[in-house]
């Protein structure tokens, strides 16, 4: 193992799936799996003795894949957590983003595909199944559009206000839909200056992952 390993485990109750995965992220260089489990206790267990640097978790799973996850965030907040389910629920995508998970991938990805997006969220993006992702921007749209007769200032807002006008801009832009390279390709920036701007971002608004944070966002403009 060299410093630039990934250390993997992985926790889905269907065993030819898990074990057919978990092969396939070992023959990948700079791959290594260090865990399998099939439960919520497995998931947790493994993530306290191993502290990976990205835990797969299903949802539908014996003890269930969002109890595991609330429990691994509540631990650890900076916990590399991608969902890898069958589901396509809306309900399961929003609340496993608001749960902390960084990544939510769809079962049927290819290899090549789930293995870029482990890596693109281990270096600290976010990775929504396409299809899914088209939700979000839609969700984030109805919702902007939707009058508030009664707006409430909250702890976030507050905290968009500690934004400068640089930050402002790149987080508006990844609200839009955009990875840091796109976005580092509008502004003429680096990706790593994008990298750095949203690092910040993120502790500013004590926001878990990119996508909160532009649920932050979404939800100033709309009571403004």
């Amino acid at each position: 193992m060299t410093a630039n390993t990934l250390r993997v485990a992985i926790v889905d109750d269907h065993p030819i799936f898990r074990n057919g995965l978990a092969r396939s992220l070992s023959d990948e260089p700079g791959f290594e799996v260090v865990g399998e489990g099939a439960s919520a206790a497995d998931a947790i267990a493994l993530f306290n003795q191993h502290r990976p640097d990205a835990l797969l978790l299903d949802l539908s799973m014996p003890g269930g894949g969002h109890h595991a996850l609330r429990a691994i965030i509540k631990d650890d907040a900076a916990a590399t957590v991608i969902v890898l389910t069958a589901s396509e629920e809306d309900s399961d995508l929003f609340d496993a983003l608001k749960e902390g998970a960084k990544g939510y991938i769809l079962k049927g990805v290819n290899a090549s595909t789930l293995v870029s997006a482990v890596r693109n969220v281990v270096a600290g993006e976010s990775y929504v199944s396409p299809s899914l992702a088209a939700r979000i921007l839609t969700e984030m749209k109805g919702d902007a559009a939707q009058p508030n007769p009664a707006p409430a200032r909250n702890p976030q807002e507050d905290a968009l206000a500690l934004l400068t006008p640089r930050e402002e801009q790149i987080l508006g832009l990844v609200a839009d839909g955009n990875s840091n390279k796109e976005v580092a390709r509008q502004l003429s920036l680096q990706e790593k200056t994008i990298k750095h701007n949203m690092t910040r971002i993120l502790q500013k608004l004590k926001a878990r992952n990119r996508t909160e944070a532009a649920m932050f966002l979404r939800d100033a403009r709309s009571r403004s």
